[in-house]
């Protein structure tokens, strides 16, 4: 008899797109299976890994016998194949067009302008030990300030989610990609935007505990900037 495998998926927490992979796994009970991948310690670029994505990079989903690598596609998969409720990717054609629409959008609007200010502001100056650079640092904030307005007036217009009156897969990647900056700095790039607060929040309720259980790990990245915010404070 052949073996039946369960649904492996391989992550690092610490990404944006794995975060909203696992939180969509985890509200809805999907039966799986995390390997951890950590980008970190070059994990992701390891002969075995390489093997399940050249691209050497998570989320990658496998389900039996078939891989799916891209965040965007395991998302989909995931809510096409598993009994899941029908918001999350919607079978009647013009609403799931309109998750379709903003994931196309989202990755290159949010996720590259809301991963600027997480990248200058936090990571590059733990990998060198160098301060701030705060005029590239101002003019990536209003990039992202830029595409958090079309978020409000393209997408969430008077409706509580980015695609309508139910949670889809398009908020989940929104929404890690916006709290990457906070959980890992404490900036909350949305202090300006009332109504993207109010759908953060819609947000967690509809995903409960999954939501904070994604983003614990992120607070490790921030004990790791105050404590590089404060050497630096010590050797000026």
């Amino acid at each position: 008899m052949a073996t039946v495998r369960s649904l492996e998926v391989y992550l690092d927490l610490l990404s944006q797109p794995c975060r909203a992979v696992h939180i969509l796994l985890t509200c809805n009970r999907i039966p799986h299976k995390v390997q951890t991948v950590a980008l970190r310690k070059g994990e992701n670029r390891t002969a075995e890994f390489t093997k399940l994505n050249p691209m050497k990079k998570v989320p990658v989903m496998v389900d039996n016998s078939f891989t799916l690598t891209e965040s965007d596609a395991i998302l989909k998969y995931l809510a096409s194949k598993y009994d899941i409720p029908e918001h999350w990717y919607p079978w009647q054609p013009e609403r799931r067009a309109r998750v379709d629409e903003y994931t196309a959008w989202h990755h290159t609007n949010t996720r590259p302008h809301a991963a600027e200010v997480f990248i200058l502001e936090v990571l590059v100056p733990i990998q060198t030990s160098s301060q701030v650079d705060q005029v590239v640092l101002d003019g990536a904030l209003a990039q992202l300030d830029d595409t958090l307005d079309k978020l409000e007036s393209m997408f969430l217009r008077r409706q509580p989610f980015l695609c309508g009156d139910d949670i889809t897969v398009a908020d989940l990647l929104a929404v890690c990609e916006l709290m990457q900056v906070r959980a890992a700095s404490g900036r909350d790039v949305l202090l300006k935007h009332p109504q993207l607060q109010r759908w953060r929040s819609r947000v967690q309720a509809a995903v409960g505990d999954s939501f904070h259980q994604a983003h614990a790990i992120l607070f490790t990245i921030r004990d790791l900037s105050s404590q590089h915010l404060l050497l630096q404070q010590k050797t000026l």
